[in-house]
């Protein structure tokens, strides 16, 4: 991924505050939050201006094994792959209260001899003020034990003994990198609706559609909107663009500079190209656009990301991009890999307009007849309704002029393992309707950020992957056809509620124990 570290980024492999005494030396953590690499040997370590030789240092790696670092050499490397924490351990004298500099200069591959040059302030000693927390273990953090020592800790500290929470019907060892510290499961319930008739490029034919929701109501109001498109010959669902961005900024001397370094920037957007695809085999850079205001240039690179929703690949794909922007222009004061423009998880108007995720429509036309037959209201009462919402969300200033297309998504969310948190952005809507000359009803919903996935993530766990798998959804390859019935359901929740407001339905609804489809 790297063929070079700029000292920009090389600080950031030291773990700050880790610098402790131990009782015959100190210690200090590394952690590789860049790429995968190994260590290949010590050439040189400083502290506090005093050498310190290659025999007096141990690594200890978070998977618990002792690594003398004399033994270790190109011919015996010691793997350092992304995310893995070693903990330096030094024999010596041992270090005085106060702040240090550490001088470090090592052997690897493939970024050859590097230099880390910190300063770190002693913490107290590794025992001391320590406190009983939550169960770990290091090697493996998902088997029986491990999880029944969580969950005994658990009523220990609480003083409960809970039986539903700590119940499920899976080896958690499929939890690895989904749930941190897992105990047990939220048991969400699942309604079915549908089927729902989908006339998409990608989602063609009939659907049945998992809701997971303890919202009373929900699953019956989108059942009866699917079964009004089904009668009116299905939803017209098409994807129409793609992207995932992540935003660094950088900091200059002054606005000429940052101006000059966007300019630089258009000029060699194919070498970040190269530098960004270099890490993945899906994340494809489409453009990278700036923004300037002051000293600081932001740039927002755009990437599509094949069948996953692509967090975390498009940060692994601009950091390799920043690093060869550092290491090739000078003057950078400061560098962050994310100034918030990207808008990760939160509903912004740049996402609406730029797409995030997938930008996908849902179209229906529904006959009068059908309309006044099955939910009791005149197509020119939707529209005017709707007409009127489109100024109270502008009052109201909303991320969409739609009635509730989050509860659909989040419902859909749950059931299919999307990154909920991803709502506040997914749930952008623009509606649109309008009476046709015949007098039936034209409606649209566009979802311009829906971030999903079909692969990674939560995808792939038990419940989930089956939610999926009963709608052909999952793995490579399904995303489009996802987002497609995704939309289509969206379009089926808007056209139940605008007919329940308008016809009085919808307080009725909501008190009945049960709602007729």
């Amino acid at each position: 991924m790297f063929r070079f570290l700029p000292t920009m980024l090389l600080k950031q492999l030291y773990t700050r505050k880790s610098l402790r005494n131990t009782p015959d030396g100190f210690t200090f953590s590394l952690k590789n939050r860049l790429a995968d690499a190994r260590f290949t040997g010590l050439q040189g370590a400083c502290i506090d201006g005093r050498e310190y030789p290659v025999e007096a240092f141990t690594l200890e790696t978070d998977g618990g094994e002792v690594v003398p670092v004399g033994a270790i050499s190109a011919q015996r490397p010691l793997d350092f792959p992304l995310r893995r924490s070693v903990r330096v351990r030094a024999q010596g004298v041992c270090l005085p209260e106060g702040k240090h500099t550490l001088a470090i200069t090592l052997h690897t591959q493939p970024f050859g001899l590097i230099t880390l040059n910190v300063e770190d302030e002693l913490q107290p000693d590794l025992h001391q003020n320590d406190r009983i927390g939550i169960p770990r273990d290091a090697v493996n953090d998902y088997t029986p034990e491990a999880i029944r020592q969580r969950q005994q800790y658990l009523r220990s500290f609480t003083g409960t003994d809970p039986r539903h929470l700590t119940s499920y019907s899976f080896d958690a060892g499929v939890m690895n990198r989904n749930c941190e510290n897992f105990i047990g499961v939220a048991q969400v319930p699942i309604g079915l609706a549908g089927p729902l008739l989908v006339n998409g490029e990608h989602a063609q034919g009939e659907f049945l559609i998992p809701l997971a929701t303890t919202e009373g109501a929900l699953v019956a109001s989108y059942n009866r909107g699917m079964k009004l498109i089904n009668l009116s010959g299905g939803v017209r669902c098409t994807v129409q663009d793609e992207g995932m961005q992540r935003a660094p900024v950088f900091q200059f001397a002054d606005a000429r500079q940052a101006r000059d370094f966007t300019r630089w920037i258009d000029q060699h957007q194919d070498d970040l190209r190269a530098e960004a695809e270099a890490t993945s085999r899906y994340a494809k850079l489409r453009y990278v656009d700036s923004y300037l205001t002051g000293r600081l240039a932001f740039l927002r690179f755009g990437f599509s990301t094949g069948d996953a929703a692509g967090q975390n690949m498009v940060s692994k794909a601009t950091l390799a991009a920043c690093n060869w922007i550092l290491h090739h222009y000078e003057g950078i004061e400061q560098f962050f890999l994310e100034s918030n423009m990207a808008t990760d998880k939160k509903p912004s108007q740049i996402n609406v307009l730029r797409t995030r995720g997938k930008r996908v429509t849902a179209e229906v036309r529904i006959p009068r007849d059908l309309l006044v037959r099955e939910l009791q209201v005149e197509p020119a009462t939707l529209d005017r309704h709707a007409r009127i919402g489109h100024i109270g969300s502008w009052l109201a200033g909303t991320n969409n002029n739609g009635l509730h297309s989050v509860n659909g998504l989040a419902a859909l969310f749950i059931a299919t393992g999307q990154d909920v948190a991803c709502l506040a952005e997914s749930s952008a809507a623009i509606a649109f309707s309008e009476v046709t000359p015949e007098g039936d009803l034209y409606g649209s919903v566009t979802l311009p950020s829906l971030v999903i996935g079909t692969y990674g993530g939560g995808t792939g766990l038990p419940t989930q992957r089956e939610c999926l798998e009963l709608m052909g959804c999952y793995g490579a390859g399904q995303v489009n056809k996802l987002a497609e019935i995704i939309a289509g359901v969206v379009a089926a929740g808007e056209l139940s509620l605008a007919a329940a407001i308008s016809s009085l339905d919808w307080v009725s609804s909501h008190e009945a124990k049960r709602v007729k489809s």
